[in-house]
């Protein structure tokens, strides 16, 4: 078995090379990178690879038996993008596609699931084996927003009351490897999920907790959201996206109580107490 990574001198795609290598050894798995220096360290094969190339995708992917598909992040040629992989990949005679897709994509009036949907169809036509992850938002998203949330005296979002299912990087990054070391997954699809539901009330009394100050949740609207993550300079298109996102987790589009995380894993995922900790520390 050789398992290919692509986006691997990412967060996901690190921590996914690092769990696998416990599983199947280094030797096994090559990283697919668009910078090859950004991922010398990580002990693998290392090949160049870039989505916006095509021409040079067959190549770079012979020899792969399984090909984890980490999505790239939002723009408007994501799906082209995906696609030429998807083609690349069997030409090149990859067997099996493991696709790190977007909770409940096919159905959520999220406005990044269409991405998601439509590269899961192209997976899907193509004949390929397939196992699709369809990810939660994750932790570390809402907890890189704490020290702000502390500084401003509230926790801001647009959810309102809904409950939400986030996980840890590492989470979902342990279930790309057991995915790809393991068997049984083929033509599979997991909806994923932190194993605790919680409300952004529960989330700012766990950070309240923590530091020891109360920190209350305050709702503002979709719009208003937007504006406050455009003041604190984060580019327009990510404040529309998370805006969007959030708005509609209110209405449970983030929330998934199957536990498949935490069985494709073998053990509890990280709770809201975990990862405010791991935030603050």
């Amino acid at each position: 078995m050789t398992v290919a990574i692509t986006a691997a001198s990412g967060q996901l795609g690190r921590l996914a090379i690092e769990n696998l290598k416990t599983r199947i050894g280094a030797e096994k798995i090559v990283a697919l990178v668009r910078s090859p220096e950004k991922a010398a360290d990580l002990g693998v094969e290392v090949r160049a690879f870039d989505f916006t190339k095509p021409e040079n995708q067959v190549s770079r992917l012979e020899g792969i038996e399984t090909l984890v598909l980490i999505s790239i992040g939002p723009s408007p040629e994501r799906v082209k993008w995906h696609t030429n992989v998807i083609h690349s990949a069997k030409t090149a005679g990859v067997k099996r596609i493991i696709y790190t897709s977007m909770l409940k994509c096919d159905i959520s009036p999220i406005s990044i699931m269409p991405d998601h949907k439509n590269t899961e169809a192209a997976i899907v036509a193509s004949g390929l084996a397939y196992t699709l992850l369809r990810n939660p938002w994750y932790f570390e998203i809402w907890t890189r927003t704490l020290g702000a949330a502390i500084e401003a005296g509230a926790l801001i979002s647009t959810i309102g009351d809904g409950k939400v299912t986030p996980a840890a990087r590492h989470d979902l990054a342990e279930a790309i490897a057991s995915v790809a070391a393991g068997d049984g997954h083929e033509n599979q699809i997991y909806e994923l999920g932190g194993d605790e539901a919680f409300t952004f009330a529960d989330f700012a009394a766990e950070l309240s907790r923590q530091i020891g100050k109360d920190i209350p949740y305050k709702n503002l609207s979709q719009a208003a959201y937007e504006e406050v993550l455009n003041a604190s300079g984060m580019p327009a298109l990510h404040a529309k996206i998370i805006a969007d996102a959030e708005h509609n987790a209110g209405q449970g589009w983030l929330f998934d109580g199957s536990k498949t995380l935490s069985r494709l894993i073998g053990r509890p995922t990280t709770s809201l107490k975990q990862a405010v900790a791991a935030a603050l520390a």
